[in-house]
């Protein structure tokens, strides 16, 4: 009986591990197109065709120009925000990823101070879940559920409101000649305009800012006592994006009709780096020699 359990144990593991592996790789091209592609193709495709100065324009309240940019080149921008979309879209699983290792890591933790109790219900074929995390794992991990929630809510709240002012725009840009007596947009255009604006960067943003706070605190709070120094400083890296990221949202939500903020560009950035990060470990993952 004791053999089969640990069989069983073995495999859930196993399994649990090709999930980390394979999630780390989807990881690893979201944060790849967010590092490498989505500035590359601001930089070769966008930008020599005047996106920086639309942008600008749209800034200083001109929306015309910025509507008719758009319009002209609506291929191109809807590539770029395609790239986006796709980008966030992969990472989709992240923050309940990295929750299922934060737990898995805590109840290691566990074993070491009670292993008699703590290993009865880790190797019980009663109370795991096919994934091999313990049913009912997360409870006493409330602020641990708290990150994954709202990671999941700002990844889908970024994509949905990139999606819909995507659209938006490309349906405004599609009526708009600038030519009489169609040379101004839509009064209500810069109402929506912010609030999709808003519920990517700010509300999106801000979730982001506070699922990295969270995982951070509580890689950080455990440290080496119970985390390897790689891992230690991945969590202190998450403090950081989540400064980053709670910047970027209130300098958005301050001036929502610029759509983006200064520290917008090096928040995403800095994630997008902490991503690749995670998935570079993920991969890298390798079972136990037994």
């Amino acid at each position: 009986m004791i053999w089969r359990q640990d069989t069983l144990t073995m495999k859930r593991k196993r399994t649990f591990l090709t999930k980390l592996r394979i999630n780390g790789a989807y990881y690893l091209i979201g944060a790849l197109l967010l590092l490498a592609a989505v500035p590359l193709y601001q930089l070769l495709v966008l930008l020599p065709q005047g996106y920086a100065d639309a942008l600008a324009s749209a800034g200083k309240g001109s929306f015309s120009s910025y509507v008719l940019w758009i319009g002209h080149h609506l291929s191109q921008f809807l590539g770029y925000r395609a790239l986006l979309v796709i980008s966030f879209v992969v990472l989709l699983s992240l923050p309940f990823t990295l929750f299922r290792i934060i737990v898995a890591q805590e109840i290691l933790g566990q074993e070491e101070d009670d292993m008699g109790e703590v290993t009865k219900e880790i190797e019980s074929t009663e109370t795991q879940n096919p994934d091999g995390m313990p049913e009912y794992a997360w409870r006493g991990k409330g602020f641990a559920v708290l990150a994954a929630w709202s990671g999941l809510l700002s990844i889908i709240l970024y994509t949905l409101g990139t999606l819909a002012s995507a659209v938006y725009l490309a349906v405004v840009s599609s009526t708009f000649s600038g030519h009489p007596p169609n040379t101004s947009t839509a009064g209500n255009f810069s109402t929506i305009a912010s609030a999709l604006s808003i519920i990517s960067n700010t509300i999106g943003g801000g979730l982001l800012a506070l699922s990295c706070l969270f995982f951070g605190a509580i890689i950080a709070r455990r440290g080496l006592k119970l985390w390897p120094g790689v891992w230690v400083a991945f969590g202190y890296t998450a403090l950081a994006v989540a400064a980053l990221l709670s910047g970027s949202a209130v300098a958005v939500a301050s001036a929502p009709t610029e759509g983006q903020a200064a520290l917008t560009t090096p928040a995403i950035l800095l994630f997008a780096l902490w991503v690749l990060w995670f998935a570079i470990m993920l991969v890298r993952l390798k079972p136990e020699v037994q």
